[in-house]
């Protein structure tokens, strides 16, 4: 065989491998898990009731599952917001419109903004009601720090300080959008399976045409390089998280020392999963079905930066990674349509065949994700175009990287771990 047939062989192989032996990560059927039978879940914070069998470490009371008797666990919001007066006007009701059985409060953390993103967020909670909301400022990050975990530092303890520790905390973004009883829920399903960490991958924005070629692919590499469903299963070693929606037991939090020992990390969600994981937290991840980020990405330029801003992190800006990273993604979805056109252009038969073959598997896979958000299957084979301009983005990042600009989001740059935040 020629080299690029063993090229397009290599490549079959490994997509056999991905679709069976990589956690069924193209599957999107790990939704936000209900109490497994309408029997009681445990409420911390009070005794047991006779029959009651509360998870270690905690005490409780039990109560129907997902159900209105009985108390339930007190939750701040803490919001991070910088520059999000674009946002707000939608994200931030549905927030105060949190229909929820028990104590709840939203702690807005305005870092740093300069288009008025404090007061929209004061006069939105006059005009629409709902939630009790405090709206405060921690001024500039301390050297170390990264902007939204020193905004969260700020937040969870302005919510900590009270009388009574809240039980949980809701961490969520500006731009996220929840349904009426988006809280409810993810309360009942932590208690329900007794999670210390629940995390939702909110819907992302797809209406312009590079948001529907790029944001379903987002999501699916984001799947493939951490399988949901390794994530979830009780002793996993996979970690991961959804930094839009996460609701945290406060005690978990405390155990792992968040946010402090995350303090400096660009991609915050997967680390914060990784230090309760850590310290012994159950955590679990999947895909949301009432919970939508907001943020519009138009253009391809938008895209880029997204992905460009935390790429290399990703790979610990470990050059030996990255080259890695480059040969993986040029064997497994370059190669089929390259091999493809050599069998039809260049007569090489084996090499089309096993392009087509390799091909195949791949746009199947990527099948359930664009049926999730809800787009033409003729997408489908367009992935290797879609993973070349991750390609191209990652390496940017490197570059970006190397250029001492690192992952730069809203006029705050962060050029190397340890590095001190600076304006651009």
């Amino acid at each position: 065989m020629s080299a690029i047939a063993w090229i397009a062989l290599s490549s079959l192989a490994a997509w056999g491998w991905l679709s069976l032996g990589q956690g069924f990560f193209w599957r999107t059927d790990q939704r936000l898990p209900t109490p497994a039978s309408p029997g009681p879940s445990v409420l911390p914070g009070a005794s047991a009731s006779p029959g009651a069998s509360p998870s270690p470490g905690t005490s409780g009371t039990a109560v129907p599952a997902g159900g209105d008797e009985g108390v339930w666990p007190s939750v701040a919001v803490v919001v991070p917001a910088r520059d999000e007066a674009d946002m707000l006007p939608e994200s931030l009701p549905s927030l105060l419109a949190q229909v929820y059985p028990g104590a709840a409060e939203i702690f807005l953390v305005d870092d740093g903004s300069t288009d008025g993103t404090g007061e929209l967020a004061r006069d939105l909670a006059v005009r629409y009601g709902g939630l009790p909301l405090t709206v405060s400022s921690p001024g500039e990050p301390e050297p170390g720090w990264t902007g939204k975990l020193w905004a969260l530092r700020h937040g969870i303890a302005l919510a900590r300080g009270g009388p009574k520790d809240p039980e949980y905390l809701l961490l969520t973004d500006a731009d996220i959008a929840h349904e009426p009883d988006s809280l409810r829920e993810l309360v009942a399903a932590a208690l329900g399976h007794r999670l210390d960490l629940v995390s939702q991958m909110a819907r992302l924005r797809v209406a312009s045409g590079w948001e529907k070629l790029v944001v379903p692919a987002f999501v699916y590499f984001f799947a493939q390089l951490y399988p949901f469903r390794w994530i979830n299963r009780p002793g996993a070693r996979t970690a991961a998280a959804a930094g839009g929606c996460v609701l945290l037991r406060t005690e978990a939090a405390v155990r792992a020392r968040v946010p402090e020992s995350i303090r400096q990390a660009v991609i915050d969600d997967v680390s914060l999963a990784k230090a309760v994981q850590g310290s012994g937290g159950r955590i679990w991840l999947g895909l949301a079905e009432r919970v939508d980020s907001i943020r519009p990405y138009p253009r391809l330029a938008d895209l880029w930066r997204m992905v460009a801003r935390s790429a290399y992190a990703q790979l610990r800006h470990n050059p030996l990674l990255l080259l890695g990273t480059v040969a993986g993604l040029a064997v497994i979805y370059l190669a089929p349509p390259v091999a493809v056109g050599a069998g039809l252009f260049g007569g090489d038969g084996a090499a089309g065949w096993l392009g087509f073959a390799a091909w195949a598997v791949m746009a199947g896979t990527y099948l359930p994700m664009l049926r999730y958000y809800r787009q033409s299957s003729w997408l489908a084979p367009l992935l290797p175009f879609t993973a070349l301009l991750y390609l191209l983005m990652t390496v940017d990042s490197a570059v970006r990287h190397y250029q001492g600009r690192g992952a730069a989001w809203k006029g705050r740059t962060y050029a190397r771990p340890g590095s001190e935040p600076r304006p651009q």
